[in-house]
């Protein structure tokens, strides 16, 4: 029985009808954001010939030959007035590599690219990479940093799972021919998470690093760090100071990481970022958000406590469980904000906002005040004044709050 022909129009409708399905907003939301009902790409997204030999004499039965695991974690951009996520699509072999999908309206109706992006080696080839932020910088080149991963040539024998990450840069101005320049060189002994501001800082490329002693912990390093180089030809970082640290008992106790670059504001920088918290099930991955002064991106003036976005229904199962991450966002010209964050290292998602939700948000929402007590005198102060507005609504608000 010849099953090619009648396997190949199912796959075809079935994939068609994936990628034309529409998104709707998830109702009422926090009226900080809005997240979707669909996940905006998924290792389902991905074109058929990617993962299928469409010969039939080669493959007659239609077997998926080169399959997908995963996509996730996508750098963003406007790019031709689309919305274009820099993609890190994971094959079932774990070896991930990057690929743009774009789409009109930036929530539903994205396409793969036909074919991945073809990124050129150094010296020393890449082993894997993944995460790249994209930064349209003011030297009028898309640079994209992205985290290198090599085998650790000092791991002791046997151990076959230790890795060396360092700071991967490569630049484009189509996103389709891409310059790979030397990585990134810093004092500290890995690097993950390094994030080029978009603007010249006194005359030099600005980036967000986050220093840390080993592939998997961050040892005597943590935290969103700062520095400058010269240049990105020979892209060297001889001081990185800390400007976000991480904090016992916090959302970020373990260790935290710029996101994407930084978004500017008449009020200052608004930064995305990701923290990592221990629980008794593992690591917890979630996204918080701090502002910097608007002339120094270094200066922390806003830190609401708390998350962001944090892991919630589908979201919190996947490759890697009960995590949320983003390298990537856009900015319309009409203030509206899609931030594109991935779920436990599997499918990517957006949440729209605005500057000025996002501006409320920082400038209004209390920092942690790292104790119990004072977390519940917080609480208290928000219930009393809410207990003392005006009569019809002082009342209602009591109604809410009476048992039964």
């Amino acid at each position: 029985m010849n099953l090619f022909n009648p396997r190949l129009k199912r796959l075809v409708k079935e994939h068609e009808k994936l990628l034309a399905r529409k998104n709707r907003p998830l109702e009422p939301g926090n009226g900080i954001y809005e997240k979707f009902a669909h996940p905006v790409l998924t290792a389902e997204h991905t074109p058929l010939f990617w993962r299928y030999d469409l010969d039939r004499e080669s493959n007659p039965g239609l077997l998926e030959r080169m399959g997908i695991n995963g996509t996730f974690n996508p750098g963003a951009i406007i790019y031709n007035g689309n919305i274009c996520l820099m993609v890190r699509v994971e094959g079932a072999d774990r070896k991930s590599f990057f690929a743009v999908a774009e789409s009109k309206n930036g929530i539903d109706g994205f396409r793969f690219w036909p074919q991945p992006v073809v990124l050129p080696q150094t010296d020393a080839p890449d082993t894997n990479v993944y995460d790249m932020r994209l930064t349209r910088h003011e030297d009028g080149w898309i640079y994209g940093i992205f985290c290198t991963e090599r085998k650790d040539t000092c791991a002791p024998l046997g151990d076959t799972s230790s890795a060396d990450a360092q700071g991967g840069i490569a630049r484009t101005k189509d996103l389709l021919a891409w310059e790979r320049l030397p990585d990134l060189k810093t004092p500290s002994p890995q690097q993950r998470n390094v994030v080029l501001h978009p603007e010249f800082v006194d005359g030099k490329y600005a980036f967000y690093t986050r220093p840390q002693d080993g592939f998997i912990s961050t040892g005597s390093g943590g935290g969103i760090a700062w520095g400058l180089c010269d240049s990105m030809e020979q892209a060297v970082i001889t001081e990185e100071t800390l400007i976000d640290q991480k904090v016992y008992h916090t959302v970020k106790e373990v260790k935290n990481g710029q996101g994407p670059a930084p978004i500017k504001t008449p009020k200052g920088w608004i930064h995305v970022a990701h923290g990592v918290r221990n629980t008794a099930a593992g690591l917890r991955y979630v996204i918080y958000v701090f502002m910097t002064d608007p002339k120094r991106p270094w200066i922390p003036t806003y830190t609401p406590g708390g998350h962001f976005i944090f892991p919630e229904g589908e979201e919190r199962t996947g490759d890697v469980s009960n995590v949320v991450f983003t390298n990537g966002l856009v900015q319309k010209d009409n203030g509206e904000v899609l931030i594109y964050y991935a779920s436990s290292d599997t499918r990517c998602h957006v949440a729209r906002t605005s500057v000025d939700r996002l501006i409320d948000y920082c400038t209004h929402t209390p920092p942690d005040p790292l104790t119990s007590a004072a977390c519940v005198n917080q609480r208290l102060a928000l219930i009393d004044k809410n207990l003392r507005l005006g009569p019809k609504a002082g009342a209602m608000v009591k109604r809410a709050l009476t048992p039964g």
